[in-house]
């Protein structure tokens, strides 16, 4: 059976993955991370968002802590012993369960932003591809909803091809929260995320000049280059950006290159009003578009010059996918895509 691999995920994985037989792959460059849930909340769709999309974690690693000082201390130590067993399962592709993506809750998820697929080419399932989802944004909502649930249509406008996306490889390293990540088809990531310390409503940019690594993959397998843009994901929430060079930014990259992802300062609606301040992302509609592939030889051991070529051509390919969309879906003509 055809696969579809979305996240630019452990490479001895995808290497494995994206050379099988008869398995077609997409890995992005730019992850899903997760959010801390905001706790109770009133809108009926609000309350989906938080069970469905990031149920808590913390709680987990506190239960099983507490139960080594009772007499269900056997629980602990079976679970622990099952994760040292399971280490490697996330860079091997996780363990996603079909039937995850077809729950009804998605639906109401889909309609609270709303979240939209579109589609302008056809991915045939007989070739391997990788596709980079721009931007990071927060919470990489139109990333998870569009390639995570099947409540945007995924299958029906790419049949024979299987989705996963790929997250932090610290989310799976806390317990229980680890399983539902797998089963929702999330595998291990191990890229930065720098762009989403950059992401901000109206202002579009994205790290990638030096992100080279996802190309030289692609030619190694012979895997097509696909571009997709998320309109709308940066204006979930309101970011309070610090300039390069202050010592907020420097600290932000210090936690970066120490933990693997860059703590943001950010806000959203109120539980109560849109006007109200709080850590519940806007109602703002999100169009992902998947672009056309950029079609890659196979090169076991390609040289950099034919990586820069085609990590050229697939940055074309991206500002071309974002110049002719951005009308379409809420920005203006003089809206530009920055490339650092």
């Amino acid at each position: 059976m055809p696969h579809w691999v979305y996240g630019d995920g452990q490479e001895g994985w995808l290497k494995a993955r994206l050379g099988g037989e008869g398995k077609q792959f997409f890995s992005a460059v730019v992850p899903f991370i997760v959010w801390i849930e905001p706790g109770r909340v009133e809108p009926p769709q609000t309350r989906v968002w938080w069970v469905s999309s990031d149920p808590p974690k913390c709680p987990h690693l506190l239960l099983l802590i507490y139960l080594v000082f009772t007499s269900f201390w056997p629980i602990s130590a079976l679970y622990l012993a099952w994760i040292i067993f399971d280490w490697d399962t996330p860079e091997k592709g996780g363990r996603r369960l079909p039937c995850l993506r077809r729950w009804p809750v998605w639906k109401h998820f889909r309609d609270y932003f709303p979240v939209k697929l579109v589609k302008t080419h056809d991915l045939s399932p007989s070739h391997n591809y990788i596709i980079g989802s721009h931007p990071h944004g927060i919470l990489c909502v139109g990333a998870f909803c569009n390639f995570i649930t099947g409540s945007t249509g995924f299958s029906e406008m790419f049949p024979g091809i299987r989705p996963f996306l790929t997250t932090l490889a610290g989310n799976f390293r806390l317990p229980v929260f680890r399983e539902y990540l797998m089963s929702g088809g999330e595998c291990l990531w191990a890229a930065g995320q720098a762009a989403s310390l950059s992401c901000r409503p109206g202002i579009t940019t994205l790290i990638l000049k030096n992100r080279k690594g996802f190309v030289r993959m692609a030619l190694q397998h012979g895997a097509y280059l696909v571009p997709s843009f998320s309109f709308g994901e940066n204006d979930l929430f309101r970011q309070v950006v610090f300039e390069e060079g202050s010592w907020m930014r420097s600290i932000q990259q210090r936690f970066q290159k120490m933990m693997g992802f860059a703590p943001c300062v950010f806000y959203g609606r109120g539980l109560t009003s849109v006007q109200s301040r709080g850590f519940l992302p806007y109602a703002r509609p999100i169009t992902t578009v998947v672009g056309e592939p950029v079609m890659v030889p196979k090169i076991e051991d390609p040289s950099h010059e034919m990586v820069d070529m085609y990590h050229e051509m697939y940055v074309r390919s991206l500002l071309k996918l974002f110049n002719e969309n951005k009308t379409k879906y809420g920005l203006s003509e003089s809206d530009e895509l920055h490339i650092l």
